[in-house]
């Protein structure tokens, strides 16, 4: 029996619908309108389509947002000054600098120059350390959406033995974390997976529930996985063309064979993929009513 399609499109939705709502609430009983700031660095095409997207968003939840692009060639210190310029708008609640960056540039310094209220990616080390202690405000958006998934989908993650196959700052390592915290969180039994794991294949068909980031086409197969696993496919891979030019894309995971064995999948695209954005747009609302909050102590 075919497993059941997590439909993240339609849960982002929600969400989104849920956002708008908030918004309105800030605007009429704070008189705050949430404000996120997008600096991107060069012509990069995927990060033009990603930063579009983010503002389109916040037009249609009635987000205000500014959107700076600069050259390649931008010096890194004329980035960071404008970093600090952000940080100091009251306007603007949310920062968020397009990665990758040119080389150049050490994204490092200057994900650590974001005002750690304002770091609405959670990459700064003081929302990353906040994560890890389990006293964070807001979470990094692709994991926090990968948890909406599973609580919206009534998939119980307490107890179960979560298995991450992939460990990325931006994925692997913070959606580990957060099923590992207690109610809640996962509350869940987790282990972390990589390039160095020998016999992979003997964690993965342990899991309850399987998270795949590793960004390799069809990495996990059906031999893989037990009978009646979740399987949440974070991987998005261009594999060619369609004739009318449109990319083709596939997950980590190779979803035909797998789908037979699995009581749940996340497809690619529609999954994990559109939930990213909606809970940047979350973490946007949350940072402007944590600093409304903050400016009135």
């Amino acid at each position: 029996m075919a497993a059941k399609l997590i439909k993240g499109a339609e849960i982002s939705k929600q969400i989104r619908e849920e956002i708008a709502k908030e918004v309105q609430e800030l605007k009429d009983k704070q008189g705050i309108t949430p404000g996120l700031a997008t600096i991107l660095v060069g012509e990069d095409p995927g990060s033009k389509v990603y930063v579009g997207q983010k503002e389109k968003a916040c037009s249609k939840l009635g987000i205000y947002s500014e959107r700076i692009d600069i050259p390649a060639d931008t010096s890194e210190a004329d980035l960071l000054d404008l970093v600090k310029k952000f940080n100091h708008d009251p306007k603007i609640h949310g920062i968020l600098v397009q990665l990758p960056l040119p080389k150049h540039i050490d994204a490092s310094r200057v994900i650590y120059a974001i005002e750690p209220d304002k770091d609405v990616d959670c990459f700064h080390p003081v929302n990353v350390g906040k994560l890890m202690i389990g006293t964070g405000r807001f979470f990094p958006c692709t994991p926090n959406g990968i948890m909406e998934i599973l609580k919206r989908s009534d998939i119980p993650t307490e107890g179960k033995h979560v298995v991450v196959v992939g460990r990325s700052n931006i994925v692997g390592k913070p959606i580990a974390n957060m099923m590992l915290q207690p109610p809640p969180g996962g509350n869940a039994t987790v282990t972390l997976c990589h390039t160095g794991t020998k016999d992979l294949a003997a964690f993965t068909r342990m899991a309850d529930i399987l998270i795949v980031a590793v960004g390799k086409p069809k990495a996990i197969t059906a031999d893989m996985v037990k009978e009646g696993v979740v399987v949440i496919d974070v991987g998005v891979n261009r594999i060619g063309k369609t004739a009318e030019g449109k990319a083709i894309l596939t997950g980590d995971v190779d979803f035909g064979s797998v789908q037979e064995k699995a009581a749940a999948i996340t497809p690619v695209p529609g999954g994990v993929g559109p939930m990213t954005i909606t809970m940047l747009m979350k973490n946007t609302v949350e940072a402007a009513r944590g600093l409304a909050v903050g400016s009135k102590q």
